[in-house]
């Protein structure tokens, strides 16, 4: 199954690394992945964040991808600008859910070819900006998360958080808005999956679900998907361990409810998928049963 897809983040994406080849052999994926020159608002177009060393914020697997899911990953690389150096943060800090959603970016690789769908996957680390916030939101760009404090996240500036959103989180979205938009003007139907991992232990509290369905307006293909999972044995939350609504995330609500698009935002428990092994076994899990839940929920186009 070639290189690792962890592998290749944990040394790609971490802090202070050069290497921004994750899209690979793919000249058409990396032209599309090249960030766009953002606008500031007016007085703080003079703070650049990322220089040409610096990954592009936006990273597409599968691009032609046929399948009418489209994956999501707020929470995928762990990159940092070099402007931000690695933020004040200890580096085993770097290895932990603070940094990033452990274990997703490989099942998003083996998800995405399975399905024969596209992914599309932010790069830089939740600490940097998170991407499932809206910008201005107090935990968008973090302070402090689970007890460990984010010294270059502190005394920012508006130049300085104006600068994250607009070459960071603009393009991410961007990029999802353009994909929705293609499939819509060329009526190609699209099912929004934003995929996440949870930590095992919160505060000091177990979880004890493997897997976690979240929804806000419309919970069909969460219910149908969770059924799935239910059946093979699993225990999965129901908008637990987190609850999904307008201030609490981003991508979901704006992309995929406010298009009334199907949707599920799903979180399956780190542990489970730390190794190349528990990342293939979820993907191949998932491709068998996204697509039933999708036909289950109506959310499939008629044959």
């Amino acid at each position: 199954m070639g290189p690792s897809w962890s592998g290749v983040i944990a040394g790609a994406l971490r802090p202070g690394r050069r290497c921004c080849h994750l899209v690979r052999n793919n000249a058409s994926a990396l032209k599309r992945c090249k960030p766009r020159a953002q606008k500031l608002p007016a007085g703080l177009r003079t703070l650049i964040l990322l220089s040409p060393a610096d990954p592009s914020p936006v990273h597409i697997l599968n691009p032609a991808g046929a399948a009418p899911f489209l994956l999501v990953c707020d929470h995928f690389g762990r990159a940092v600008p070099h402007l931000l150096g690695d933020l004040g943060v200890p580096a085993p800090e770097w290895d932990r859910h603070i940094a990033w959603d452990i274990g997703i970016a490989g099942v998003c690789q083996v998800l995405s070819a399975a399905l024969d769908a596209t992914c599309i996957a932010q790069a830089y680390s939740r600490l940097v900006i998170d991407c499932n916030r809206r910008p201005g939101h107090p935990t968008s760009i973090p302070p402090c998360s689970d007890n460990t404090v984010i010294p270059g996240n502190t005394g920012l500036s508006p130049a300085d958080r104006a600068a994250r959103a607009a070459h960071i989180f603009d393009p991410y979205h961007q990029a999802i808005a353009a994909e929705l938009d293609r499939r819509r003007a060329a009526g190609i139907p699209a099912i929004l999956i934003a995929m996440h991992s949870f930590t095992p232990t919160m505060a000091g509290m177990a979880r004890p679900w493997q897997a976690a369905v979240l929804h806000n307006r419309d919970p069909a293909l969460s219910h149908a998907l969770a059924r799935l999972l239910q059946a093979e044995g699993l225990l999965v939350g129901d908008n637990e361990p987190y609850q999904l609504t307008d201030d609490s995330d981003y991508t979901v609500p704006v992309h995929a409810e406010a298009r009334l698009l199907p949707y599920v935002e799903l979180e399956i428990r780190q542990d489970l998928i730390a190794s190349p092994g528990g990342q293939a076994e979820w993907a191949e899990r998932l491709a068998r049963t996204l697509p039933q839940a999708a036909e289950r929920a109506g959310a499939l186009p008629p044959r």
